[in-house]
């Protein structure tokens, strides 16, 4: 295990593997629901696949989303919390993501709470990463602050730090043609791996490549 970085302390989230020591910048490109079931791939400048999100249209069921690495194996289950009274009684819906290991068993590494409009631009968007980075008293890591469904939002951290920025730069608008097509910067220290998980759930709720 590995950490993402916030305030020079690092943290377990996903692996190591996905951590790089510069900032990275990375192009998503969203799959048509007609011809592969929909989700996104994620890749580096080179077009080398780093990782592929299968949405409900490939997974069979709504609600949950898989995170895979270049080689297809998954590295995120992500599921809707669904049921419960509790849950029918809020009006935010509870996303959670799962590592599993060797032997099947699943960790909890991220929560992110629905906003109770996807049409408000300024509905405030929060992540929790187990175990927990932020000491303060508040139930939240991290923030989406911006509009996800144009492209030009960041993730950043308790402090105001971005840990992650998902937009356009000069370096790629040559290639950028559509809302389809976008890219994501990470900082360095921070976990590739979850910065997408989030934008996986990001990408459901605004209903686009990944929801059915």
């Amino acid at each position: 295990m590995a950490g993402i970085a916030f305030n020079g302390c690092n943290m377990p989230i996903v692996s190591k593997l996905y951590c790089a020591s510069s900032q990275v910048l990375l192009l998503v490109r969203e799959r048509p629901h007609v011809v592969s079931g929909g989700g996104f791939v994620v890749t580096d400048c080179s077009q080398k696949v780093v990782f592929r999100v299968d949405g409900c249209g490939v997974v069979g069921k709504k609600g949950e989303l898989i995170l895979r690495d270049c080689d297809g194996e998954p590295l995120l289950l992500i599921r809707r919390k669904q049921g419960g009274l509790v849950q029918a009684l809020s009006i935010h819906r509870k996303w959670k993501a799962y590592t599993s290991d060797y032997e099947g068993s699943q960790k909890l590494v991220f929560s992110l709470k629905e906003p109770n409009s996807c049409l408000a631009r300024n509905n405030t968007i929060r992540v929790s990463a187990e175990p927990r980075i932020s000491k303060r008293a508040f139930d939240w890591d991290l923030e989406i602050k911006g509009y996800f469904p144009d492209r030009d939002c960041s993730i950043v951290d308790y402090s105001g730090n971005i840990v992650a920025e998902i937009g356009t730069r000069k370096e790629v608008t040559e290639v950028m043609t559509s809302k389809d097509l976008y890219h994501v910067v990470v900082k360095p220290g921070i976990d590739q791996a979850f910065i997408f998980g989030v934008i996986a759930v990001l990408d459901y709720i605004y209903c686009e490549s990944t929801r059915c």
